[in-house]
């Protein structure tokens, strides 16, 4: 479980101490989505749904792909990529499964190069994740592996093509609708970076071996432990602790670790709170 140990900036504290009625104030409006962003706020309400919806497709899906392919390429940038990868190399499923690579994120040949290597002749499927598909840096990595599908299986590439991006519009919606690609679903309300529990994260990860279904459990839980009404809510005291340090001048915030594993976990955090504090 989450825990939040303040016992380090207790010197810091002014009187009155740390403000709660803000904080429950703040966890009114997001739950009651009534604050500004709130038609984003779907990330509330995520495991609970995917348990319901879309699970069983991807479970479905990834033993598909785990049982004909040595590899999925994962096509995607920003939020479309950094919470599977965090979660896979941090949660270090079994040495043997279905290798995942990411690419998608960067305009380097090279990079590309890489990857086209490592797979070699290898079977390999492809999961293009682009809410729109005209971002730019996932395009032209898309183009460049539908390429090897079509040349490696023919007619039969589509069957390797996994598409993850809007429920009824967009340039890689209407592709996938026209060219047969299994689709699943970015939701609407639900930005980017909240989306490794949606279909974004929960295909790569089950690929890569990790037990998906415990994950969106776990995150069940933990939604609900954190929904306490109280200054107990770790949730509440670090929010209540950030807020009193910011108004009184220390504006300087970081987030360490030391196992290697956490790095790309702490990519995510990086990119979850740029965009969403800006």
């Amino acid at each position: 479980m989450i825990k939040v140990d303040l016992s380090g900036c207790t010197s810091f504290i002014e009187s009155p101490g740390l403000d709660y009625a803000s904080a429950a104030a703040a966890h009114r409006v997001l739950c009651e989505k009534t604050g500004q962003g709130a038609e984003f706020t779907g990330w509330l309400e995520l495991p609970r749904l995917m348990k319901h919806t879309e699970l069983k497709a991807i479970l479905a899906a990834a033993e598909r792909i785990r049982s004909r392919s040595k590899a999925l390429v994962v096509i995607g940038i920003g939020g479309s990529y950094l919470g599977a990868r965090g979660a896979i190399e941090l949660l270090r499923p079994a040495q043997g499964d279905t290798r995942v690579y990411f690419a998608g994120n960067g305009l380097s040949g090279d990079y590309l190069a890489g990857i086209i290597d490592a797979l070699g002749d290898d079977d390999f499927d492809v999961n293009v994740i682009s809410k729109s598909g005209t971002t730019l840096e996932p395009a032209l990595s898309f183009r460049v592996f539908r390429e090897l599908l079509e040349r490696k299986y023919g007619a039969a590439a589509k069957k390797h093509i996994f598409a993850t991006t809007d429920a009824a519009r967009g340039v890689l919606h209407d592709m996938a609708v026209d060219e047969g690609w299994e689709r699943f679903v970015v939701p609407d309300d639900v930005g980017g970076r909240y989306s490794v529990l949606s279909a974004v994260g929960l295909l790569p990860m089950a690929v890569a071996g990790i037990d998906v279904s415990a994950v969106i459990d776990c995150a069940i839980d933990c939604f609900q432990s954190l929904d306490l009404r109280s200054p107990e809510n770790p949730a509440w005291r670090y929010a209540a602790a950030r807020q009193h340090l910011y108004s009184h001048g220390y504006g300087i915030e970081l987030l360490a670790c030391y196992e290697p594993s956490f790095r790309f976990m702490a990519e995510w955090w990086k990119q979850l709170y740029g965009e969403s504090e800006g």
